[in-house]
């Protein structure tokens, strides 16, 4: 049996985080969160997501700054990272791309049910 796929949710926004939960653990996902970037970098360590969900506009750390740490690290650049946000720039979009993400959603844009089709592409 294939283990349980372990995705880290990071949003400062709880009801985002709430319904990104809820439908992941739905889909059969292991949930984890974190609030801000430096949460997220610590929760990164500890947990070995197998791909995270990263918002842009945080306190303490910004997406773009947890991204290139992330890419940094051995140990954590090879996670695929989808930038989920509300932000669409495109100057934004290509530096989290050239960051090293590995797509980048806008969040009023995209269906629970599309964030979720994504996710899975990226985890075959």
């Amino acid at each position: 049996m294939e283990k349980t796929k372990k995705i880290l949710i990071v949003d400062d926004e709880e009801l985002v985080i709430k319904a990104l939960t809820e439908k992941l653990v739905a889909e059969g996902f292991s949930i984890d969160s974190a609030r801000d970037g430096e949460e997220a970098l610590l929760k990164t360590k500890q947990i070995k997501p197998d791909l995270i969900l990263l918002d842009i506009i945080m306190p303490k750390l910004d997406g773009i700054s947890v991204l290139k740490r992330l890419k940094l690290w051995p140990e954590t650049q090879g996670i695929p990272v989808i930038i989920l946000t509300n932000l669409y720039d495109d100057k934004k979009v290509s530096d989290a791309l050239k960051t090293g993400g590995t797509d980048y959603l806008v969040k009023v844009e995209h269906s629970l049910t599309d964030i979720v089709k994504r996710v899975k592409e990226k985890l075959q």
